[in-house]
């Protein structure tokens, strides 16, 4: 066991083991496999870009969870997991990419060591990181189990943020304020949008009063003109232009936990439209935080939020936030609760999520975005980034 290198305490995974017993026992498993790898983090602090080959963290009746992965990423699961050597667990080279064979062979295998092999087995369904032919290959080897669709099981318990959690989202929330004051730094027409990116990934790995910057789920995304009309767009060789927006949704990354925040950079006076949808979000936002408190539901945020944007002329058709936290790739979010109609999530002190009031208009787009911490009495931007439209020039 190697504890040195664990960014949470002892006592801390233990309380989130526990949690998550208590929720299997609410679905009606006995074991769960556990492949997010946000979640596989969570549980048991491993950390590695690993996620590409079949792992995953077990969590049984009783004892420590097991950590299951490729035998040569077992020498990262010894560096990083709370547990001992003992629960940690690797299958041969043999198996990886292999048509003839499949991981999770191996992994029944282990199930079936554990007396687990007619339990009743939980999997993440709808989870990037298990596949259908993981899924058959289990059907055939573990045939006296029982399945229970086990998703997002793990990541309902992370939707509360402990005070260390929250800790560490400050300081992501730190760095994006670097990463965003670095745009308006060097930021100039005829400048190459791929030099810009590079300035901020820089800032973004530097860091910030002296934490380190860790890599985003997202890359930056950074479309200008009309490539803005759509989201995810990201980045190319060609020149900022005056007269023209590029929106930034970026985020500061500190041990995984994120802190996404947008901005429009406008060189020139935007023209009115721009302005006026400016002053909508702006106004729409103010009208969304004052309902994000304790005991309300996500939902009234978006239903405050989209009658004030609607009211003043415009509208958002796509949900306008998402909890956040603990990521890997390809996505920051939690895929939990989602700030629109009818998602009726109890807002509780310690949930964080991003803040989304994008607009993608018909010549470009407009993206002024926070990351939000519900408190004891209401909510906290836990950013201090200038809001509104960057203009420049």
């Amino acid at each position: 066991m190697n504890t040195s290198n664990l960014p949470f305490t002892l006592l801390e995974y233990e309380s989130r083991i526990a949690k998550v017993r208590t929720a299997m026992e609410v679905l009606g498993c006995d074991v769960l496999l556990v492949t997010d790898p946000a979640s596989m983090a969570w549980l048991t602090g491993y950390d590695g870009w690993s996620f590409y080959v079949h792992q995953a963290v077990i969590v049984g009746p009783s004892g420590a969870p097991l950590w299951w992965g490729r035998a040569m990423d077992a020498l990262g699961a010894k560096r990083t997991v709370y547990m001992a050597d003992g629960n940690i667990f690797g299958y041969e080279d043999a198996f990886v990419q292999n048509p003839e064979k499949h991981p999770m062979e191996d992994l029944a295998r282990l199930v079936k060591a554990q007396g687990w092999a007619g339990s009743r087995i939980g999997v993440e369904m709808d989870n990037y990181y298990f596949t259908a032919a993981a899924y058959l290959s289990l059907l055939q080897e573990l045939p006296d189990a029982k399945w229970v669709n086990a998703n997002v099981l793990v990541n309902w318990q992370r939707a509360i943020k402990s005070e260390a959690e929250i800790e560490y989202m400050r300081r992501a929330a730190k760095i994006v304020e670097n990463m965003h004051t670095t745009i308006l730094e060097r930021a100039e027409p005829g400048m190459r949008k791929n030099e810009l990116i590079a300035d901020i990934c820089h800032a973004a790995i530097m860091g910030a009063d002296g934490h380190w910057g860790d890599y985003p789920s997202i890359v930056p995304l950074a479309p200008s003109g009309k490539d803005a009309t759509a989201p995810h767009l990201t980045w190319d060789d060609s020149a900022l232009q005056k007269g023209e927006a590029t929106f930034f949704e970026i985020a500061g990354v500190y041990r995984r936990y994120h802190a996404p925040q947008s901005r429009t950079l406008f060189f020139g006076e935007p023209p009115t439209k721009y302005r006026a949808a400016e002053a909508a979000v702006l106004e729409a936002v103010a009208a969304g935080m004052a309902q994000a408190k304790p005991g309300n539901f996500a939902e009234d945020i978006a239903n405050a939020f989209n009658a004030t944007l609607n009211r003043l002329g415009f509208e958002k058709d796509s949900r306008c936030g998402y909890s956040i936290g603990l990521s890997y790739p390809p996505d920051w979010g939690e895929h939990t609760y989602s700030l629109r109609r009818d998602d009726r999530t109890m807002l509780e002190p310690g949930m964080t999520f991003h803040f989304m009031p994008a607009l993608w208009l018909d010549d470009g787009g407009i993206e002024i975005t926070e990351p939000v911490l519900i408190t004891e009495t209401g909510a906290e931007n836990l950013c201090s980034t200038p809001s509104g439209l960057v203009v420049k020039g």
